[in-house]
C-alpha cells in the first residue's frame, strides 16, 4: 500500500520496508529535476524531519521524511539521471528504509485523500 504526506512524499509499503519518494503532483511543480540529495545508507530518519532535498530549474525543496526509520538503500540512478523523478516519480523512489514504527503510517493520507486534496 501506498501513504502520501501533506508536504508531498510518498511512502510504498512492501513488507517491513518503505520506498519514499516525491508525487507526481510534486515533480509536475518543481519541473525538470537537476538534482537530488539523499541521505546515506544506514543514515536514520525520523518522521516530520529533513532527510534530503530535490532541485530543479525552478526550486529547491526539502524532503521531508513520512515516517522514522533507517535507510538501507539509496536509489542511485538518481545520482547520474535526477530526471528519472520526472518520467515517472512513483517508480523513481529516492531511499528504501526500514520502518521504525508502522503506527506512523496511520498518520499519512491515502492516495484517494491526497488526489482529493491536490486536484
Amino acid at each position: 500500500m501506498t501513504y502520501f504526506s501533506e508536504s508531498h512524499e510518498y511512502v510504498r509499503v512492501e513488507g517491513e520496508f518503505g520506498y519514499i519518494g516525491i508525487t507526481d503532483y510534486a515533480q509536475k511543480q518543481l519541473g525538470n529535476i537537476v538534482y537530488v540529495d539523499m541521505p546515506e545508507v544506514d543514515d536514520e530518519i525520523t518522521a516530520g524531519e529533513v532527510f534530503g532535498a530535490v532541485e530543479s530549474v525552478k526550486a529547491a525543496s526539502d524532503l521531508i521524511a513520512p515516517i522514522s526509520g533507517t535507510v538501507v538503500e539509496v536509489n542511485e540512478a538518481l545520482e547520474d539521471h535526477p530526471e528519472l523523478i520526472n518520467q515517472n516519480a512513483t517508480d523513481n523512489w529516492i531511499i528504501k528504509v526500514s520502518i521504525a514504527d508502522t503506527d506512523e503510517l496511520q498518520k499519512l493520507m491515502t492516495e484517494e485523500d491526497y488526489n482529493k486534496k491536490n486536484q
